[in-house]
């Protein structure tokens, strides 16, 4: 984790800012929770409980700094709630996510299937891609063994 929270210093450096204990605060609950696509709202929650003089503000500003930088991904999955994921070293994109319409759980995809689709779009529309993001919608398989497609009986 030091050496996440370390990376992200210096690349908030390059650009002129620093890693203000508010800051890294705000990083540390963003990487122990890294699975749990965290609104602003549940990161204040965890973040209040670490350093109790941080306020709501300061953590939006601190969300909407790292998302500018690219260091997370601001995400909206439909509900209306942003959402916030750090970006890891090992992929040039973000990953990508399976969300379930009926209980709301996500599940990531690591792998970047759309790399031969984001080639072609470059080759054939001269276009430079510099991210991409693909979220499917369905129901998971728990609340697809939870309640069976019934079927008609005549």
């Amino acid at each position: 984790m030091e050496a996440r929270i370390e990376k992200i210093k210096q690349h908030l450096q390059s650009q002129g800012y620093k890693l203000t204990p508010q800051r890294e605060a705000t990083v540390r609950v963003l990487l122990e929770n890294e699975e749990d696509h965290l609104s602003a709202e549940d990161v204040f929650m965890l973040v209040k409980d670490k350093a109790p003089e941080i306020g709501l503000a300061t953590v939006y500003r601190t969300l909407e700094l790292l998302s500018e930088m690219h260091v997370v991904e601001k995400m909206n999955f439909g509900d209306g709630v942003a959402r916030y994921d750090l970006r890891t070293d090992n992929n040039k994109h973000h990953h990508h996510h399976l969300i379930c319409v009926k209980c709301g759980s996500m599940s990531e995809i690591m792998e970047d299937w759309l790399l031969p689709l984001e080639e072609r779009v470059e080759r054939e529309y001269g276009f430079t891609v510099l991210d991409h993001r693909l979220d499917f919608q369905g129901i998971c398989a728990k609340c697809q063994s939870d309640h069976p497609p019934q079927t008609e009986t005549n």
